[in-house]
């Protein structure tokens, strides 16, 4: 089969919850990275096959095939299509596996993936409150037939984060310290350059320039300790789930074919990815499933694997992960998370995978492991090798 390589990877700065780039329109937020991609990558944006972006609430600023508004919006080639998907928190991992997919099967040579989201624009969930405002029934636990099959069972992310630190054993205390460092590992890199390569500055509309990703906090344990649980006698609170935010992030994938004929340089190529779905009650459990599928079909172990990443929604969702798959957290989310970094859904995958990207580089490993979970207990896995 064909080889699918990473050419490059851009993202903005992540910007906090109604902070620096909570006014911009969320096409425009695409554009940002599309121009910049095509830019640092010097190719041809006619020669492109397709551009595939994750977002979801697709409606307001991100109604209307959001991918291909932002392309048109980064003054790129009317021809060139678009399309945006929705695997949730996955969406754009998922946008490079539909990228890689299509490179290795020898139908296109040059895709671009990516996705974009404005959390303060637009709420979590806010179609599906548009949906209710004008009276149409939307969530899917009143279907009849999704009641018949799972019962009348309360399906909440914030119920699957409390359910997982129950059955794994995962103490409140465990997952402060755990969200603590995330926060000191996102603010040492920011502090080392870590992200420099990775990240595209923007001009905001004032004519400052945000360079620098905002969510990280000034944290303590007294501070985390201090917060309420989200659920009576819970363990779960703000301070250990991941962060409401807006951003945009986007990959080149290309073929060896448009390698040679672009004059481009690989950085890495796609080792492996696969998706899997998981009991959609506990819902955040997906990692575990589709991290041990995908080391078992590429026949390697987790030594094998120099860094890995698994998005930080909660806490408990990594060190439950974690502790199942036997997996050291020194080379997990080494540069912090979601609780830190913040999780603008439609985006945290491309996000995610310029990071690990850059560290890999960085570290000279030759593995890196992506995984996440996703709405509706799905996960996806990306393996990619430095080269």
């Amino acid at each position: 089969m064909a080889e699918a390589y990473i050419i490059d990877a851009v993202r903005t700065p992540v910007g906090k919850r109604r902070g620096s780039l909570a006014s911009m329109h969320s096409a425009d937020l695409g554009a940002h990275v599309l121009h910049a991609l095509v830019e640092r990558t010097g190719i041809d944006p006619g020669a492109v096959d397709d551009v595939i972006m994750g977002c979801c609430d697709t409606i307001g600023s991100q109604a209307g095939d959001v991918a291909r508004t932002a392309w048109l919006v980064a003054g790129l080639p009317d021809h060139v299509p678009g399309v945006t998907i929705d695997r949730q928190c996955g969406s754009s991992q998922q946008a490079v596996h539909f990228a890689a997919q299509g490179v290795m099967s020898g139908t296109q040579d040059l895709v671009v993936a990516g996705g974009l989201q404005n959390m303060s624009a637009i709420p979590i969930s806010a179609a599906m409150l548009v949906a209710d405002q004008y009276g149409f029934t939307t969530p899917f636990a009143e279907s009849p037939g999704w009641v018949k099959r799972y019962g009348d069972v309360e399906v909440s992310q914030f119920n699957s984060a409390e359910m997982i630190a129950e059955k794994w054993d995962i103490s409140r205390e465990e997952m402060e310290e755990f969200a603590l460092a995330s926060h000191n590992r996102a603010k040492a890199a920011i502090a080392e350059g870590r992200f420099d390569n990775e990240i595209a500055p923007v001009t905001l509309a004032d004519g400052t320039v945000f360079t620098t990703d905002e969510c990280p906090r000034d944290t303590s344990l007294e501070k985390m300790a201090a917060l309420e649980p989200l659920a009576p006698n819970g363990r779960i609170t703000a301070g250990v789930a991941s962060q409401i935010c807006d951003g945009a992030s986007a990959l080149l994938i290309a073929s060896q074919a448009a390698v040679d004929e672009h004059g481009l340089k690989p950085r890495a190529r796609i080792h492996h990815l696969s998706v899997k779905g998981d009991d959609p009650i506990w819902m955040l459990t997906g990692p575990i499933r589709a991290t041990r599928h995908a080391l078992e079909k590429t026949g390697l172990t987790v030594d094998d694997i120099d860094l890995f990443e698994c998005n930080e929604a909660f806490a408990s969702v990594v060190l439950a992960w974690a502790k199942e798959l036997e997996i050291p957290l020194e080379k997990v989310n080494v540069n912090g998370g979601g609780i830190a970094l913040g999780h603008p859904i439609g985006a945290t995958g491309t996000r995610i995978m310029a990071t690990l990207l850059n560290e890999l580089e960085r570290t000279g490993g030759r593995y890196a492991l992506q995984t996440m979970c996703e709405g509706g207990g799905q996960a996806n896995v990306t393996i990619i090798e430095r080269l």
